[in-house]
């Protein structure tokens, strides 16, 4: 549904007083217009909206995340080698940690995330770079026209340190953390709730970019496609498999072929 009213056709104006000027449209609420959003007429644009992952894909953050996790792990006596922690790389906690230890009960979960973060937040995270074209091509995105949303797991503390690192307030219509979810990915939560923050956007005028197999798991839930990019060292066969529409090296690669990607078409 539109929140944009057709300006009404010319009625006749009250005796003795001149028709107002009308814009093309009025909008009940601009924020959330497909208009407004876009900045397109709807015919010009198919995704009008685009939601970034943002660890692996606008940000070289997974092996430190597999690092803090190894650390974690190895506070109560646990040794996972790390390419097994990074094949869940993507999942949040809640969904990580089970994974790995199968009989994990609510406590130890918490634990381990809490010790994941006392490695993480003061050791890694100020370690952590955008990769190359990451701010470029969310520029790219919002002088498009569409509503860039940063629809991440972390915690809101990373997010907006990212953002930050990205030099992207200015660019960001919307962004989700940890706090606005039960679940983290593959489950839909994340990407349910950035839906909601473009409303009344449907999920077909939505794009998804990530780096994990999950990230293309959560948002197929949700009726959303998904490019991939190989910055997160999963596998392409892996990522194809989890029913990406299209798959790049990086965020720069995806730029220099933003006109023919799904992104532009």
């Amino acid at each position: 549904m539109w929140c944009c009213r057709p300006a009404p056709p010319g009625a006749a104006p009250e005796r003795g007083r001149r028709p107002p000027v009308l814009p093309a449209h009025s909008c009940v609420e601009p924020r959330l217009c497909r208009h407004h959003l876009s900045g397109r007429e709807p015919s010009d644009v198919k995704y009008r909206a685009v939601f970034f992952d943002v660890d692996g894909t606008l940000v070289d953050s997974n092996d430190m995340h597999v690092l803090a996790w190894e650390e974690a792990f190895r506070s109560i006596e646990a040794d996972f080698d790390r390419a097994t922690i990074h094949g869940q790389i993507g999942k949040g906690k809640d969904m990580l940690v089970p994974t790995l230890i199968p009989d994990a009960d609510a406590e130890l979960i918490e634990q381990l995330g809490e010790a994941h973060g006392a490695v993480f937040k003061p050791d890694l995270l100020e370690q952590v770079r955008p990769f190359p074209g990451a701010h470029d091509l969310l520029a790219r995105v919002h002088a498009a026209g569409q509503a860039v949303v940063l629809a991440s797991s972390a915690s809101a503390e990373e997010v907006d340190h990212y953002l930050d690192l990205l030099d992207a307030r200015g660019l960001v219509h919307a962004s989700t953390s940890s706090g606005d979810v039960e679940h983290t990915k593959p489950a839909p939560d994340i990407y349910a709730a950035a839906l909601k923050k473009v409303a009344p956007l449907s999920a077909e005028e939505v794009l998804v970019v990530g780096d994990s197999p999950y990230d293309v798991e959560a948002a197929s839930k949700c009726g959303i496609a998904t490019i991939a990019l190989l910055s997160g060292k999963f596998p392409e066969k892996t990522l194809r498999e989890a029913g990406a529409i299209a798959i790049y090296d990086d965020v720069a690669a995806l730029l220099a072929e933003y006109d023919r990607s799904p992104l532009g078409r």
